[in-house]
């Protein structure tokens, strides 16, 4: 019983010492960031142009794919 309770009080540490990321991981997380944003404000500024949410939606998953996790790319707001 008590070596089951360590192991439960012990993974919350291993789990966050496995999610070390190294500086060519940050640097990649870094661009994937700045991808990610760059293709926000185009969508920002397609809606501000009067062009239709959807076509803007698709030109922003279009610009996302393989940046984010799913098809907000990354962000998901209500609507």
């Amino acid at each position: 019983m008590r070596k089951l309770l360590l192991a439960l009080l012990l993974a919350p540490c291993v789990a966050l010492a496995a999610d070390k990321h190294d500086d060519k991981e940050i640097k990649k997380d870094i661009e994937r960031h700045r991808q990610m944003s760059a293709a926000h404000e185009a969508a920002a500024k397609c809606l501000e142009s009067g062009s239709k949410p959807e076509a803007c939606q698709k030109a922003l998953v279009g610009s996302c794919k393989g940046l984010g996790i799913g098809k907000y790319c990354g962000m998901k707001h209500e609507h």
